[in-house]
């Protein structure tokens, strides 16, 4: 559903009322937080709390293995980017009538696998019959109360960080045309299938101030609430955009996924390109990612730790911008 649609349906829906909740919906964060302190007999002072997140989405590559990773990691990045860990999944999947019996178990075996190896258990599920193929999870995972990384935290003065490359969107609908190879594809496709958890143990080493995982909202969309949330503009240099190999030939050809056009007209009004910028550069940054990176806002005194704790842990270093004051939008591509 477009972002500016789910906004409109959301409005006025939203329980804010109940203290449980830290982390709701109304800040378009990526999971839901709720604290456990003295719940079912638990201390008044626990510091744990409950991190809950579903996702899921048709296929994106055909290799069904590939495609149940991907959307395994997925639903996991939500949890990694509210700074906490997996624990349990439940999985979500649609299945076509006609569809092969061993496609079907590559699909589960490539999802369960990655739940494996974030360390979340797979308890259970529901599947059904539908037209195309529908795959993912529901996430439950816990969080320190004391460390959220949530929507709302960025200040002015932050930096931003970018932990995964961009471009999937343009890579998958060229490999759907036909105009990419799988073995070209590859590489996104294990970038896609890869959890963002060490980039997320970095983050929580640093203590940042908020972050978000890039995924169907694209970066503008996912900035967007970020800034929100926070209530300031976010900064972006597109030159500086980490870039998964040919995106940007593909986006100059105007090979684009549908997400891409849907993301710029609705953000149209709060986010603003510089005159000059490249269009198909621009267009990357409203592309819709599959299993992106997070961006990461991080006071600009511990930048040099957050980029340490990255690398000693083998994930991209990738500095995209600044936080400001708010501005007229909430997103300046420069």
């Amino acid at each position: 559903m477009p972002i500016g649609q789910l906004a409109h349906v959301l409005r006025g829906l939203n329980d804010q009322g109940d203290g449980r909740m830290l982390v709701g919906p109304e800040t378009f964060d990526d999971a839901g937080v709720v604290e456990l302190a003295g719940v079912e007999g638990l201390p008044a002072d626990t510091n744990l709390a409950l991190v809950q997140t579903v996702d899921y989405f048709p296929p994106v590559v055909d290799d069904p293995c590939f495609y149940g990773a991907i959307a395994a990691a997925n639903s996991l990045s939500d949890v990694y980017a509210m700074g906490g860990r997996p624990f349990t999944a439940l999985n979500l999947a649609g299945i076509p009538k006609d569809f092969a019996p061993e496609w079907t178990a590559e699909i589960f075996r490539g999802g369960f696998e990655k739940c494996r190896e974030a360390g979340a258990l797979v308890v259970g599920g529901h599947t059904v019959q539908t037209a195309e193929a529908l795959f993912g999870f529901a996430i439950t995972g816990f969080v320190d109360r004391r460390a959220v990384a949530a929507n709302s935290g960025a200040r002015p003065g932050d930096l931003l960080y970018l932990t995964k490359r961009l471009g999937t969107g343009a890579l998958t609908t060229a490999g759907k045309q036909g105009q990419l190879a799988w073995a070209e594809l590859l590489p996104a496709a294990r970038q896609m299938a890869e959890l963002n958890d060490r980039a997320a143990a970095a983050m929580n080493a640093t203590r940042i101030h908020a972050a978000t995982d890039i995924t169907g909202f694209g970066l503008a969309g996912h900035a967007r609430n970020l800034a929100r949330g926070s209530g300031v503009t976010l900064a972006i240099e597109l030159g500086s955009l980490p870039l998964l190999e040919r995106a940007l030939d593909f986006a100059r050809a105007g090979v684009v996924s549908g997400g891409s056009r849907k993301n710029r007209a609705a953000l149209a009004q709060v986010v603003s390109v510089r005159a000059g910028i490249e269009e198909a550069l621009a267009t990357l940054g409203f592309e819709a990612e599959t299993s992106g990176g997070l961006l990461i806002a991080v006071p600009a005194a511990r930048a040099e730790q957050l980029e340490a704790e990255l690398r000693a842990r083998d994930v991209l270093v990738a500095r995209v911008g600044e936080v400001r004051p708010r501005g007229d939008v909430l997103v300046a591509f420069e």
